[in-house]
């Protein structure tokens, strides 16, 4: 009888949770009228790169929610949360993706990393202008890229170019006068200046400085864009990211490369600082919506993609990233115009759209075909990777044979001082060993 008085104090007990945690779940949206489940959308995104309401601004996340569970919800039969987690790089995206360690609905990863994504399968293909309602406001220039030719995998969601930054009560005019990358290697700045701490981006702005094709299958240019690089090390204050931000802002160094959109956040917060489009050409990036082969929510995820193009949700997005929009709506909004010109400067539209990818690169391009990163081959990502360890770890035996040569010298000299010191007290307990004798005698 005790056994089935707690067989049935259970089955009581476990009906009694299964109706609290539904009443909850159900309790959550009980506004909407609608007594559906929670599903979660799983969001993968760079680091600060949606507007998230911050000091009073949009969280397009929240509007997504509340535009789904109002609008949407019955037509699902759930509700959605959106659970929103952020990656450093596109390597550490396409790394735990790759691993199976993490599933996502919507990830947003660059030009290159799509285009190997795309051929190791790990996108979905779908009709993006049939699914994705506001994609007709999409600039054409950035529809039917080499990357998705086809328009079946990305949604563009902002571009950008890549400059140099630099603080003018720290840089001579005459030394910005060519506007080159040549500045990244001005002797006279040795110590003050910082270059990208990811091997793309470092190798990248050697390879514009010297006229090197960024997409090269050649060993041999690599290589020159490594010496390149090599004889820039001594001059370089360190490498780096996001540290970038802090050291620019403080004047604690002078001159560095980033991107646009990044200098406009900067330069808010310092006066000093002032940019330029290299005149050799420069990188063109575009990070774009994507939904993963095995996203769980794969219909919502459109539905995400569409309202993040929706112009409210886009100027509240374009504003906090700060980089450049290839969405129309947004573009031409003379709200985001006007808020725009309120918080990152009169002159940020102007840096964002004021100067065309395809007219800074034309020459570049005229050579190359295109000026933005594609996907390396397997041989040239070992070279690429093993090139970039040989340029950190360069000097560094250098190093430790200097730190070596100075061990053993300062270990003879203290062991010559130590042997004179031992020889002074010997000879002193003599002298008073002598002395203790005379007075005995």
């Amino acid at each position: 009888m005790k056994n089935v008085k707690n067989v049935i104090f259970g089955i009581f007990f476990a009906a009694v949770l299964i109706l609290s945690l539904v009443s909850c779940e159900e309790g959550k949206n009980e506004e909407s009228g609608f007594s559906g489940e929670t599903h979660v959308l799983n969001v993968y995104n760079w680091g600060e790169y949606i507007s998230d309401g911050f000091e009073g601004a949009p969280d397009t996340n929240k509007d997504f929610e509340e535009y789904f569970n109002t609008y949407l919800a019955e037509e699902y039969g759930y509700y959605i949360e959106v659970n929103y987690t952020t990656y450093a790089n596109n390597e550490e995206m396409y790394t735990k993706l790759k691993s199976g360690a993490g599933i996502y609905d919507v990830v947003v990863p660059s030009d290159y990393m799509i285009q190997k994504m795309i051929s190791e399968g790990m996108l979905l293909s779908f009709d993006v202008a049939a699914d994705i309602e506001n994609y007709q406001h999409i600039d054409g220039k950035f529809k039917g890229m080499e990357y998705d030719p086809e328009e079946r995998y990305t949604v563009p969601y902002t571009y950008g170019m890549l400059g140099i930054i630099y603080n003018t009560n720290l840089v001579d005019p005459e030394d910005v006068e060519d506007e080159s990358w040549g500045l990244l290697w001005n002797e006279k700045y040795k110590g003050k200046i910082l270059q990208f701490n990811n091997p793309r981006d470092a190798f990248g702005t050697a390879m514009y400085y010297k006229g090197l094709d960024i997409n090269s299958t050649d060993s041999a240019v690599w290589q020159e864009a490594f010496n390149v690089l090599s004889q820039q090390k001594p001059l370089v204050q360190g490498y780096v990211n996001d540290e970038i931000f802090n050291k620019m802002t403080t004047a604690s160094a002078a001159i560095a490369p980033y991107y646009a959109g990044d200098y406009l956040t900067m330069a808010a917060q310092e006066e000093a600082l002032s940019f330029y489009y290299p005149t050799e050409g420069t990188n063109f990036f575009v990070d774009a919506f994507c939904i993963p082969v095995n996203a769980r929510e794969a219909e919502v995820a459109k539905e995400y993609i569409n309202f993040m193009l929706s112009e409210d949700a886009g100027v509240a997005n374009a504003l906090y990233v700060g980089y450049a929009c290839p969405n129309n709506l947004v573009k031409n909004s003379e709200n985001y115009k006007a808020e725009l010109a309120d918080y990152l400067g009169e002159d940020a539209y102007d840096i964002l759209y004021g100067t065309e990818p395809d007219v800074i690169n034309a020459e570049y391009m005229e050579k190359y075909g295109v000026a933005y990163y594609k996907m390396f081959t397997d041989d040239i990502q070992s070279l690429v990777n093993s090139l970039w360890e040989g340029l950190k770890t360069e000097n560094s035996t250098e190093l430790w044979v200097h730190i070596t040569s100075i061990t053993i010298v300062v270990g003879v000299l203290s062991y010559a001082i130590y042997g004179v010191y031992i020889k002074k007290k010997r000879s002193r307990d003599y002298r008073m060993r002598d002395k203790a004798n005379k007075k005995k005698a």
